[in-house]
């Protein structure tokens, strides 16, 4: 990922370096994997593949992109968007530009104060990215381009509850989550989030979601919060939420 420079910022590739340079890579069999999902991706061959999204808090995987057809360990591809969902469409003009007036703009979001979790929670958030690639032939995922990977860091550091506001039948948390989290990709088991990253990135958002939802009386935050942790392949016992709540009074 780092060896191809996508925009003219040049430390883009040194934001997010390769995986295996930065992490130990622990081979382990597909059985072992605590959770799957899946998400659409672009190509990465001549034709259309849809690849599956592996969550694997276990440990990490000695993978190659290019690994041999294999359903075995293949899962369903996820649901359609849902209808009347909240679009944010970006294109390459707002990604260089570290603009996040297309997520304000359908959303009505313009400020993490202004949002009320209740009037999302049932019409959710979901992304369609427009990217022309400088290189058509550029065999990488959109999670693999540094430029949309920062467009979305900083869309995460503006609203970080936003997780819980995605679309998660359609792949969007899991999406998300490859913008933000190491990773590998393989044709087969899809994209192979580093379990250390993904356990990291997902106890932020729950330390970050169960107040917020809370704070605007939304029903069962508790639930609420487990449930995004789970789509991830984790799961929040009330321990956790105890010490959260001991913490703010």
């Amino acid at each position: 990922m780092a060896s191809v420079a996508v925009t003219k910022a040049a430390l883009l590739p040194a934001i997010f370096p390769s995986t295996t340079a930065l992490f130990p890579v622990v081979q382990l069999p597909a059985s072992e994997m605590m959770f799957s999902s899946v998400w659409c991706v672009k190509k990465r061959k001549a034709e259309d593949v849809s690849v599956s999204v592996a969550f694997n808090p276990s440990g990490n995987f000695d993978i190659s992109a290019f690994e041999a057809d294999d359903d075995r360990d293949k899962v369903e591809p996820p649901m359609p968007p849902t209808t009347g969902r909240f679009e944010v469409v970006i294109d390459n003009d707002s990604i260089g530009q570290l603009d996040l007036s297309p997520f304000q703009t359908a959303t009505g979001i313009t400020s993490p104060s202004s949002a009320e979790p209740k009037a999302y929670l049932d019409r959710i958030i979901g992304f369609t990215i427009n990217y022309a690639r400088e290189d058509p032939g550029d065999p990488r995922e959109l999670s693999e381009y540094p430029d949309i990977r920062l467009w979305f860091v900083r869309l995460d550091a503006m609203y970080p509850w936003l997780p819980v506001l995605l679309d998660w039948r359609a792949g969007e948390l899991a999406r998300y989550a490859a913008m933000l989290v190491p990773h590998q990709m393989s044709l087969r088991m899809g994209v192979v989030f580093n379990p250390e990253a993904l356990e990291l990135f997902v106890m932020n958002k729950v330390f970050v979601v169960y107040p917020w939802l809370k704070r605007h009386g939304v029903p069962k935050p508790r639930l609420k919060t487990s449930d995004m942790a789970r789509m991830l392949g984790f799961g929040i016992g009330d321990q956790l939420f105890d010490l959260i709540d001991q913490q703010q009074h």
